[in-house]
């Protein structure tokens, strides 16, 4: 599960919305870190082919995860430092703590179903 945790964040920086789409369950939700909007997985897919959201880079820390496996659901709390750039080229960082929740679709096959991130105030 924890793979499939780095799988996400990859895709994000490669703007890999065929990855994505594999990745993301179709009832995916996000909960955003800056303002908690809710985005589904078709207005993330888009903001990401669109060029409206991008990440530059993401370091997570996966020695520090906390994983949690509960029947066909799996549980990934960790920490990223993240670097978004705009549509107009300017960037910011923000380090979070996140949580992702996972669901079994097959044997060894895991599906994001919901990410939410929090910001560490510095």
């Amino acid at each position: 599960m924890l793979q499939h945790d780095q799988y996400f964040f990859q895709a994000l920086m490669e703007a890999d919305t065929a990855r994505l789409e594999a990745l993301l369950s179709d009832d995916f939700v996000l909960v955003g870190i800056e303002d908690g909007a809710v985005a589904d997985k078709a207005a993330l897919l888009d903001l990401i082919a669109g060029g409206g959201l991008r990440f530059p880079a993401i370091v997570s820390f996966p020695e520090e995860a906390i994983v949690r496996r509960i029947g066909d659901v799996g549980l990934v709390v960790g920490r990223t430092s993240m670097t978004f750039e705009n549509p107009d080229g300017t960037t910011f960082s923000a380090g979070s703590r996140y949580t992702h929740v996972f669901a079994a679709d097959a044997p060894g096959a895991w599906r994001l179903v919901s990410a939410q991130g929090t910001a560490i105030k510095p």
